[in-house]
C-alpha cells in the first residue's frame, strides 16, 4: 500500500538525521564524503537519492541502504500516479 504524499528522503535525512545530531551541511557533507552543494540538493529536494549516496548514508547513520533507495522511490512513485490521468497510455492485452 502506497502512502500518501511520502516526504522526499532530504527531507528525513534533515529531521531524523541531522538535526537531532545538531549536524551542519558542512559537517554533514564533509562526514560523507560529498560537496556540500551535493548534500544540500538533496536536503533541498533538488536531487534523489543514488543507490552511492543511500550506502554512504548507511555507513554514517548505521541504517541500510535499501531504506534510503526506498524512501526515493516511494517518493518518485507517488508523484508519478499524480500525473496517471495524463499519460498516453493503450492496455495491451494478448489476441
Amino acid at each position: 500500500m502506497m502512502m500518501h504524499n511520502p516526504p522526499h528522503p532530504g527531507e528525513v535525512l534533515r529531521e531524523l538525521c541531522l538535526e537531532p545530531m545538531g549536524l551542519s551541511v558542512t559537517a554533514a557533507a564533509e562526514a560523507l564524503g560529498v560537496s556540500r552543494k551535493t548534500l544540500s540538493a538533496v536536503l533541498n529536494g533538488k536531487a534523489g537519492i543514488s543507490p552511492e549516496m543511500a550506502v554512504r548514508l548507511s555507513i554514517a547513520f548505521d541504517t541500510s541502504a535499501e531504506s534510503w533507495l526506498n524512501q526515493q522511490s516511494q517518493y518518485e512513485l507517488w508523484h508519478a500516479e499524480q500525473n496517471r490521468k495524463a499519460l498516453k497510455v493503450k492496455r495491451l492485452v494478448a489476441a
